[in-house]
C-alpha cells in the first residue's frame, strides 16, 4: 500500500477519503483537515487567542498539538473531575504535554475549586454523572475564557462525536438541540465566549493514529462514569454504516452543517439571560437567576483557579 501523496510505503489508510499515507504526509493531512474545517466554517481568526479544552485524551492533546502547529496562540485548561485513578492519569498526561511543549497549562481542580466532585455533584443534584461532569465543563470553560481573556475555546469534539449527538437529537427530535449544534457556537453578549471545534472533519481513529504517529503520549482508558451512555451506542451504531459504506459520518454531518442545519434556525427560543446570584454566570433568568453549576451544590465555595 503507497502513500497517495508521496508513493512511499503507507502507515494507514482512510477508506472514506479512498486514500493511504505515510507518517508525514498523515500529519500534514490532519493539520490540513483542521485548517479547512476552521476556515471553512469561520471558527477563528490567527491573531486570536484560543483556549483549548484539555481531558488528556487523544482528541483534546492532537487538536492541542495540531492547533499550535497551525501557528495560534494556544493555551490549554485541564479540569479534574475527581474520578478517582482516572483523574490522576488524565492530569499527568494532560500536564506531560503541556511541558514538554512549553505551553501554558490552567488547571482547575472540582474538589478544591468547587469543593465537589462529580459523584458528590451527582447525588446532591441527583443527575447523572454525566451530566453534572458536562455542567462543571461548560461553567469552567467559559468562566476561565471570560475572565482570561480568550477570543475562542476550543473543544476536541470529532467527526464521531458530532454524527453521533446529530443523530441521538433526531432520533428523538429534539430540535432545539438540533438548531444550536454547528461547528462554531458563536459569542453573546451575555457573557458566552465562542466555542468551535476545528477536528470535525477528523476521526477518533485519525486523531488516536496522530498521537501515536507524533510521539504523544494520552490516557487511552474510557472514563469510567460514561458507562451506559446512549451517545456510545450511537457511535457504534454508524461504525456499522461506516464500514459498509465509508464516508457515511462525513455525509451525514457534513450534509447536516450545509444543508440541513438552517432548516432549523428558530427552533431554539430565544432565552433571557440574567447573571447568576451566586457565581455571576449567564443563566436562563427562569431558573431563579442561579445557575445550574451552582445549584450542583449550593454551598459549594467561590474559587479560582491555578496555572500548570
Amino acid at each position: 500500500m503507497k502513500c497517495r501523496k508521496c508513493r512511499e510505503a503507507a502507515v494507514i489508510e482512510i477508506r472514506r477519503h479512498n486514500a493511504a499515507f505515510c507518517r508525514d504526509c498523515f500529519l500534514e493531512h490532519c493539520n490540513r483537515q483542521v485548517a479547512k474545517a476552521i476556515k471553512e466554517h469561520d471558527m477563528c481568526l490567527e491573531r486570536e487567542h484560543i483556549l483549548v479544552a484539555i481531558s488528556g485524551g487523544k482528541d483534546s492533546l492532537a487538536l492541542w498539538a495540531i492547533l499550535t502547529d497551525l501557528g495560534y496562540a494556544t493555551s490549554g485548561l485541564y479540569i479534574d473531575l475527581g474520578i478517582g485513578e482516572y483523574s490522576e492519569r488524565s492530569h499527568k498526561f494532560a500536564v506531560d504535554f503541556a511541558n514538554t511543549r512549553n505551553l501554558e497549562l490552567k488547571i482547575v481542580d472540582l474538589t478544591e475549586d468547587a469543593g465537589f466532585d462529580v459523584s458528590g455533584g451527582a447525588r446532591s443534584s441527583h443527575r447523572p454523572p454525566c451530566s453534572v461532569c458536562g455542567i462543571s465543563k461548560r461553567h469552567w470553560f467559559n468562566k476561565v475564557a471570560s475572565e482570561g481573556g480568550f477570543d475562542a475555546i476550543a473543544t476536541g469534539h470529532n467527526l464521531d462525536d458530532e454524527s453521533a449527538t446529530l443523530l441521538g437529537n433526531l432520533l428523538h427530535w429534539q430540535v432545539e438541540y438540533v438548531a444550536r449544534q454547528g461547528a462554531v457556537l458563536p459569542a453573546t453578549n451575555d457573557g458566552f465566549v465562542r466555542k468551535i471545534k476545528p477536528l470535525i472533519r477528523l476521526g477518533e481513529r485519525e486523531t488516536a493514529a496522530y498521537c501515536v504517529l507524533s510521539g504523544i503520549d494520552y490516557i487511552v482508558d474510557e472514563c469510567p462514569m460514561a458507562a451506559g451512555n446512549t451517545g456510545l451506542a450511537y457511535k457504534a451504531a454508524l461504525s456499522v454504516l461506516e464500514d459498509f459504506s465509508p464516508g457515511t459520518r462525513q455525509m451525514f454531518l457534513g450534509g447536516f452543517l450545509s444543508h440541513g442545519r438552517e432548516r432549523f434556525f428558530g427552533a431554539d427560543e430565544e432565552v433571557r439571560l440574567v447573571s447568576c446570584r451566586v457565581c455571576a454566570s449567564p443563566t436562563p433568568a427562569a431558573d431563579d437567576a442561579e445557575c445550574a453549576y451552582c445549584r450542583l451544590k449550593p454551598k459549594s465555595r467561590h474559587s479560582g483557579f491555578s496555572d500548570g
